[in-house]
């Protein structure tokens, strides 16, 4: 059973890891979209303009190589079982801002909003593996040799 669930986490995290990094290789058509769907609150604003002057690039393409670095950081410690109640938990966070702005099927008229539903259902499900992942925890300990160790 524990390699089972081994496979599944390194299966799981795969969609993270992807995701990260195509967001990674394509900075600019990212930060396009988040400029397109999610507005700087006026509170933040001075605070992106002193990044921007720091780093030399535009707020939205920094958001975008934190968010791909973020991807794929929490998929890999899934996948390698490293902190991944806290991943879980961040990942949670992070999927339910994902679906609130960019699957916004409420924003819709229905029969366009069809693959936005789904998207949205699909990162419902995501987010309760997730919740399993963080409920789990990296698992029970066996006091006992396993696999043949002895």
């Amino acid at each position: 059973m524990p390699a089972f669930i081994t496979f599944g986490r390194v299966l799981f995290a795969v969609l993270f890891i992807y995701s990260g990094a195509t967001k990674l290789f394509s900075i600019q058509a990212t930060a396009d979209v988040l400029t397109a769907k999610v507005a700087v609150p006026a509170l933040v604003a001075p605070y992106t303009v002193q990044l921007e002057t720091f780093a030399g690039m535009p707020f939205m393409q920094l958001l975008t190589i934190a968010i791909g670095a973020f991807e794929i950081l929490a998929g890999l410690m899934i996948a390698l079982n490293l902190l991944a109640r806290f991943f879980a938990i961040l990942l949670i966070i992070f999927v339910c801002f994902a679906t609130f702005y960019f699957h916004d099927f409420w924003n819709q008229s229905p029969p366009d909003n069809g693959k936005t539903l789904i998207d949205a259902l699909k990162n419902l499900s995501i987010i309760g593996a997730l919740f399993i992942i963080a409920g789990y925890g990296r698992g029970p300990r066996n006091a006992e040799a396993s696999y043949g160790d002895a």
